[in-house]
């Protein structure tokens, strides 16, 4: 009860926040309190490339985040992808469980543990429009995980991962180009996604062929993009349209 009620006072102080070294100051303390020693709050991408936009905090290893980040695991680390296929939190020994590893994968984790990193248990954060991200936790070689705090580490890390999209202002309005999708602009890409051509689209809805033409390319002009792959893949990724959309029949 003690640990949740550190909990609750954890997430009522997240709004107070103003920086990233208070988040990570925060981090580390609730991290303790948890039983954990490390802390890892980051997006799933090569951080030198994407410094200015990509969140990402840590106390890992000094020597860990070097090689790290000189090999660009945000993009393959296997704790990451594991995180790409489940909707919350699981601790590394569950891994293999959740994807297959390849050997650079055991390397990968190996290496970890060399660099005295042991089990850890990470939280998955899935926002439309984002790169990927988690907020993991983690203890040296060793030493165990309790599960009793496992339900209090998701809470936390799901709502640490909040605050720093909020302090990095992610979402800002400006990100988009050209208006917001309209209801046909948004059914013609359904039946891109869906393999249809354009002509095919105008039957399925009705419509004349050259008012397909306009609201696929207006939809694109909204994305900058020229491809009709590219722009279901960012309806895809700002959450426009849904892999449920693309699959219903």
């Amino acid at each position: 009860m003690v640990k949740f009620e550190r909990a609750e006072l954890f997430l009522r102080d997240l709004a107070g926040l103003s920086s990233e070294g208070q988040l990570s100051d925060a981090l580390a303390e609730i991290s303790r309190e948890m039983g954990f020693h490390h802390f890892a709050l980051t997006h799933h991408v090569d951080v030198r490339r994407s410094a200015r936009t990509a969140i990402r905090l840590h106390n890992y290893p000094a020597d860990w985040a070097q090689y790290y980040d000189e090999n660009r695991l945000g993009l393959s680390d296997p704790v990451h992808r594991a995180s790409h296929v489940t909707s919350v939190g699981f601790t590394w020994s569950q891994i293999p469980q959740l994807i297959a590893l390849t050997r650079r994968d055991h390397d990968i984790l190996a290496r970890g543990v060399d660099q005295g990193i042991g089990d850890g248990f990470t939280v998955p954060a899935h926002v439309p429009g984002e790169s990927n991200g988690s907020c993991s936790f983690a203890n040296p070689v060793n030493w165990p995980i309790q599960s009793d705090d496992l339900p209090l580490a998701q809470l936390v890390g799901s709502f640490a991962f909040e605050a720093a999209r909020r302090l990095w202002r992610l979402r800002s309005p400006g990100e988009l180009t050209g208006e917001p999708l309209t209801d046909r602009q948004r059914e013609c890409i359904i039946w891109v996604a869906r393999g249809k051509t354009d002509w095919e689209i105008s039957r399925i809805l009705g419509i004349s062929h050259e008012t397909v033409i306009r609201h696929l390319k207006q939809a694109r002009e909204r994305y900058g993009v020229t491809k009709r792959t590219m722009l279901a893949v960012h309806a895809l990724f700002d959450g426009s349209i849904s892999f449920f959309d693309i699959f219903r029949r």
